[in-house]
């Protein structure tokens, strides 16, 4: 049995944010389709952490995979991440794995997809200012998303930490077409201009005053993934257009919108099938939540796996 090992940069060179997008939207119109296997997330926790696996398989385009994901919290002491990944994509034939690669980088991508494929729906198209809450991998990945589906000119990014704020802006400079970046002091002066939102932080409550916000701005968050937890208020949410990645798993996760009780009244995929409208006037307020799915890490990772193959990137080893 052979096997294709791909490194964080090989996932990187075959998993640029187009194709990932459009691994996205493949992913989320099959899990709004029925056409998606999505088994709940298994957890094996241990004395230090918790390892958690989660598999999926689209129906549709035959894209099998699992992930598995450790998260432990005394990493950090040891000199290593919290939270450690691999993605396997396995044969839907014959149940073997074509692949394994390293998690991290394209759980932070198709994170990242995700929001920008929301955005081309709830976004308005003449979209040029940004307000970005984070610095961190997946506050890139987030930017880095909108800016393949809009033209965008400026950015107004916050960060809990100065030097992870100037970190990312001197990094953002470097992009191709890059917006400007201006390093503001406080929320309101990062939402108050803003087209588009985005939360990518660790964050239990809300980052700004929804009443803030202006006329037809669209805001993702993505930050935080439990019950108890929120990056944007409920008045925020209150006025918005809501979607989320998947109804089942907003239901379980999605603190945004459990804590102040409000219902989605889309999901994503449903979006992309035509069966829910995208944005539908300019002064519409959307608002887009991700919990993060199992189906995309496998449409990305098969998405990585076909272009690993046709670049011949990555290591075969005989198994």
């Amino acid at each position: 049995m052979q096997i294709r090992i791909l490194s964080a940069a090989d996932v990187r060179a075959a998993l640029p944010m187009p194709r990932a997008i459009d691994a996205m939207r493949r992913a989320f119109g099959q899990l709004s389709a029925g056409q998606a296997t999505m088994p709940p997330r298994a957890q094996a926790p241990t004395e230090k952490g918790v390892t958690l696996l989660m598999p999926a398989y689209l129906q549709q385009s035959r894209e099998l995979g699992i992930k598995i994901v450790s998260v432990y919290g005394d990493n950090p002491s040891l000199g290593l991440p919290i939270i450690s990944a691999v993605v396997l994509a396995m044969d839907p034939e014959t149940g073997f794995p074509k692949a394994i690669m390293e998690g991290g980088s394209l759980t932070g991508i198709r994170t990242g997809a995700g929001g920008g494929l929301a955005a081309d729906y709830l976004a308005r198209q003449d979209s040029q200012v940004v307000g970005l809450f984070g610095a961190g991998v997946q506050a890139r990945a987030q930017l880095a998303a909108v800016l393949a589906v809009r033209k965008i000119g400026q950015v107004n990014l916050i960060s809990r930490t100065q030097a992870s704020a100037e970190k990312l802006a001197a990094e953002i400079a470097t992009w191709v077409d890059a917006p400007a970046v201006t390093l503001v002091e406080t929320p309101k002066q990062a939402v108050q201009a803003a087209d588009i939102v985005i939360c990518a932080t660790t964050a239990r409550t809300p980052l700004f005053d929804g009443g803030d916000l202006k006329p037809g701005v669209h805001v993702t968050a993505v930050g935080t993934f439990t019950p108890d937890a929120r990056e944007v208020d409920e008045t925020t949410v209150r006025q918005a257009y809501v979607v989320v990645d998947s109804y089942e798993m907003a239901a379980l996760e999605a603190g945004d919108l459990l804590i102040p009780g409000v219902e989605p009244q889309a999901e994503l995929g449903e979006l992309v099938n035509g069966l829910k409208p995208g944005r539908q006037s300019d002064a519409q307020m959307t608002f887009f939540k991700s919990v993060g799915v199992a189906v995309q890490d496998a449409a990305a990772a098969w998405a990585v796996l076909a272009e690993a193959e046709a670049q011949g990137l990555g290591m075969v080893v005989e198994l």
